[in-house]
């Protein structure tokens, strides 16, 4: 049936008078139910990188790609399996329509307009019994990984204080049902490579600087992500579990790790572990985001500071493999949906929330630059919450 004459006829019932209506001949309705009908027409939707014409913006004239990658802080989820009392996520879980959908719904749209999106999950993945004396052990059922493939995460980083909480069975089982649910990741097995739709390769590293960790890195950083582009990887990402808990700005031995880092090759440097948002550098025309502080966060249900935000960067890759920085923005979030619980919902913040965060990264700037007067350190301009550049 032409489905303009459908619509016509819908338009008719909705704005007519109840006599007139019964004098429609509704048979024309018969072989397809409104119900269906209506959804057909309502959301129908393009890709997201779909332009009216039916091309596709990420692919250029001039035969480069545009990558677009979203990256953000700690994801924990579950609880600690050393005590008989159900977690504070399983709590809030059972609270939650969507069940295990439900700590990433309102960002997973955001998620689901980019080519990759990389977290950092602070946690296992298994039902083996905590392996560790620390204050906290975070491990979840294998089937919680739907809060990542619901959220329209394609990769994570693996290498922080908390992944082998539950031992190398812990480790082996959540490494396990990442790779069946189709997510990469990277840690101190080695690296991850995920390949965009468009046929880009990205490379993965992760590292955690604990335990006199510093030298084995700086020796290992360069082969490492020449063996990424070895495999034909494009883009280079490294992610960094280092600093000090609940720091503003990375002390003096991030900073030199993270700009040797870029001089080895890396196109981008992700931090976390402060659970803190940390200023951005810009150092050889790439970026180093020290801390992207906390995400999805089920270690504390009343965290004293629940900013958060998204870093998302742009890349022109050319078909003889180089690459261009595109530009980047932020998202400025909260990492829950409540102003003074925590549910584990990172949300968007409003224009006022916002503005707010963007000055409080501005202001972190000015330390940054201070406490490295001496090595100049060139913290980024401005924090734009939008596009530079539209395709």
């Amino acid at each position: 049936m032409n489905r303009r004459i459908l619509m016509m006829l819908l338009c008719a019932l909705l704005l007519v008078p109840h006599a007139a209506a019964e004098m429609l001949d509704l048979s024309l309705l018969e072989d397809a139910p409104a119900a269906e009908v209506w959804e057909d027409a309502v959301f129908e939707e393009r890709p997201w990188y779909e332009r009216e014409d039916g091309s596709d913006w990420r692919l250029q004239d001039d035969g480069s790609v545009i990558v677009t990658i979203s990256a953000t802080g700690d994801v924990t989820i579950g609880g600690d399996t050393r005590k008989k009392n159900k977690s504070v996520f399983d709590k809030q879980l059972e609270q939650e329509p969507g069940g295990l959908t439900f700590p990433m719904e309102n960002v997973r749209d955001i998620f689901a307009e980019d080519d990759m999106t990389l977290v950092n999950f602070e946690g296992t993945l298994t039902t083996t019994k905590s392996a560790t004396k620390n204050s906290f052990s975070f491990a979840a059922p294998p089937e919680y990984i739907q809060v990542l493939t619901s959220g329209n995460i394609e990769a994570v980083s693996l290498e922080n204080n908390h992944i082998m909480d539950h031992g190398e069975k812990g480790y082996a089982d959540t490494c396990q049902t990442l790779e069946n649910a189709g997510i990469v990741y990277s840690g101190h097995l080695g690296s991850g490579v995920y390949t965009t739709d468009t046929g880009v390769k990205i490379g993965m590293l992760s590292y955690q600087t604990f335990n006199g960790k510093y030298p084995a890195i700086y020796e290992a950083i360069e082969g490492d992500i020449a063996a990424l582009r070895a495999q034909g990887c494009q883009l280079v990402i490294v992610s960094y579990h280092w600093g000090e808990e609940k720091d503003y700005v990375p002390n003096e031995r991030q900073v030199p790790l993270g700009r040797a880092t870029i001089d080895a090759g890396a196109d981008l440097v992700i931090g976390h572990h402060s659970h803190r948002i940390n200023p951005i550098e810009e150092y050889n025309g790439r970026y180093i985001c020290y801390s992207l502080g906390n995400f999805s966060f089920a270690g504390n249900t009343r965290p004293d500071d629940m900013d958060t935000y998204i870093f998302q960067q742009r890349f022109r890759v050319y078909p003889d493999g180089t690459t261009k920085s595109e530009g980047f923005r932020i998202i400025p979030c909260s990492i829950s949906s409540q102003e003074k619980v925590n549910d584990f919902k990172p949300t968007p913040a409003d224009a006022e929330a916002s503005a707010a965060i963007v000055e409080r990264l501005l202001g972190l700037n000015k330390k940054l630059e201070k406490n490295f007067r001496s090595t100049v350190v060139a913290a980024v301009e401005d924090y734009p919450t939008a596009w530079s550049t539209e395709y």
